[in-house]
């Protein structure tokens, strides 16, 4: 019943993140190519200082209401479970309103602070969204702490909707009009138009999570009258709880964020340090923020939409001491990381070229550029993947101290690592991707060696790195192969890079068939896993 749960809940997030980073891309990769590469370098820090703020109310308490509904559904107590949604939702506000003051009054000097005055008006437009969003998070947090995933999906939807809709014409209309020209050029008043896109979202984010709340009431209230518990808990006792599981999450969550803040301060820094023009370094540290790190998000999201799924799953198998579940739960996540990271990072890999040019054609200089930079961040996504679904166990199983530890040792090697290679002229812009693998390396195998220490179960090696590794191996040399042909036979980047990935996608599902690294009856147990199942039968594949 956990594998069918998990993979069912993973699938309907994962289809909507999809949904959602397609819109990202058709936001991103049309803003990118109207402000360009220096347009971008203001609006990446802005909306890094967003989601550094935004990870303080929105990550570590989120999973903390899923995991306390989810445990307090366990055991039947469904009255306790409202009463923790009650409170933190209360909690949230408070949260939203004092990021909204934070980067609304102060994002003057904390522009001046990073060196780049012009994100100013960009972190403001964000603002709003700071409010907005913590309130909506705490209903999605109540609804996935009771396995239900799809108000979740829907939000996501229709608040990228709004963001990409809003946010593009926005960026059009501010980077034409007369509006901010006194005090800012055009490259960041369309990155401050585009950076309003996250407020106008979270407002129709919250308006859907609002009507799903209320259309679900009277079967919420259904239960809570039919609710075991005997005991109301102390409102302080629940903050309390609330604290103990978000803090160390939310620090963890902050650790990345903050370093791509301490990215935008220290690459632009060195770079001009190593003895790059200013504006030079401006438009390097823009090919890294603007082209090459927002394709790496892509696959990112199925990542995300595991652990969603994950984190509650695994704290009521370890609430009611199932070993059997939480055996099969975190087996069942940790080869999802292995088969969908390591086909990412391959193909990625080999596509960086030609995927930059099809997606940034108005700025070809800048995506060629980027190319190394995009490399080294897909091989880099491996490990993010296996850190992601760690976390999520981890904070399952009540030892969220520990990957929050583990990240930090590596991001301290990481600002090192980057601080020294940025400043070689012939690596520049590389150092910083580079630091970011060793980090996420280092974290990687220290949440491994604290899954097997706390959780205490068996990771089959052979289906979770073996099978997905050698099919990866197969589809990589079809795509460079497809890649290559392709290259000589036409000069269109799109077609090489779109006919090269759907190549890699049936070859790769061929292989993780044939190898078993997937077997029959999880495909069946996916939502219209059925249709693969009948063409793999007519194949003869399994």
């Amino acid at each position: 019943m956990a594998k069918k749960s998990l993979v069912t809940n993973a699938a309907v997030l994962a289809v909507a993140g999809i949904f959602v980073k397609v819109l990202g891309a058709f936001f991103r990769i049309p803003l990118a190519n109207w402000i360009g590469s220096r347009g971008m370098a203001n609006y990446s820090p802005a909306y890094s200082l967003y989601a550094v703020l935004l990870v303080i109310s929105t990550s570590g308490i989120p999973i903390a209401i899923s995991r306390m509904v989810a445990e307090r559904y366990a055991i039947g107590e469904y009255s306790e479970a409202d009463r923790v949604f009650r409170i933190s939702r209360l909690l949230m506000t408070g949260l939203g309103i004092l990021g909204f003051v934070v980067v609304f009054f102060f994002a003057e000097p904390i522009a001046a602070f990073m060196n780049l005055e012009g994100s100013a008006l960009s972190m403001k437009a964000t603002a709003f969204a700071l409010l907005i969003v913590p309130i909506m998070s705490s209903y999605r947090g109540y609804f996935q702490g009771q396995q239900e995933m799809t108000p979740t999906a829907l939000s996501q939807i229709v608040e990228q909707l709004f963001r990409v809709g809003i946010g593009l014409t926005l960026a059009w209309v501010l980077m034409h009009g007369s509006l901010f020209a006194g005090h800012y050029n055009e490259g960041a008043r369309g990155a401050a138009g585009g950076c309003f896109g996250a407020s106008a979202g979270a407002i129709g984010g919250l308006a859907v999570m609002l009507i799903i709340y209320a259309v679900s009431r009277k079967e919420l209230r259904e239960r809570i009258q039919s609710s075991i518990s005997e005991h109301k808990e102390a409102a302080g006792s629940i903050l309390k709880s609330i604290f103990v599981i978000a803090i160390p999450i939310t620090i963890g969550a902050m650790i990345m964020p903050l370093v791509n803040l301490i990215d935008a301060t220290i690459v632009n820094r060195r770079l001009v340090a190593s003895g790059w023009e200013a504006d030079v370094a401006e438009d390097i540290y823009g090919q890294l923020v603007g082209f090459a790190e927002p394709i790496v998000a892509f696959p990112q999201v199925i990542m995300v939409a595991i652990v969603m799924s994950i984190v509650p799953m695994v704290a009521a198998a370890n609430k009611i001491k199932d070993q059997e579940g939480l055996q099969r739960t975190i087996s069942l996540g940790m080869r999802m990381a292995t088969m969908i990271g390591f086909p990412c990072a391959v193909g990625l890999c080999i596509l960086s070229k030609p995927a930059l040019l099809m997606l940034y054609f108005t700025q070809r200089e800048s995506a060629e550029n980027a190319t190394l930079t995009l490399q080294v961040l897909s091989i880099s996504f491996i490990f993010l993947a296996l850190i992601t679904i760690m976390n999520g166990i981890l904070q399952g199983i009540g030892k969220q101290n520990y990957p929050v530890v583990n990240l930090a040792i590596g991001v301290a090697v990481k600002i090192v690592v980057t601080w020294v290679l940025v400043a070689i002229p012939s690596i520049n812009v590389v150092g910083a991707p580079i630091g970011t693998m060793v980090a996420y390396i280092i974290a990687a195998g220290l949440d491994f060696g604290c899954i097997k220490k706390f959780a205490k179960v068996k990771i089959p090696f052979n289906l979770t790195v073996t099978k997905p590794l050698i099919s990866t191996i197969v589809m990589g040399v079809f795509v460079a192969i497809t890649s290559m042909l392709l290259y000589h036979v036409t000069d269109s980047n799109g077609v090489n890079a779109l006919v090269s990935i759907v190549v890699g996608v049936v070859v790769y599902g061929i292989m993780i068939v044939k190898t078993k690294g997937i077997s029959r009856e999880e495909m069946l147990a996916i939502k219209m896993g059925h249709i693969v199942v009948r063409v793999c039968d007519k194949l003869h594949l399994w």
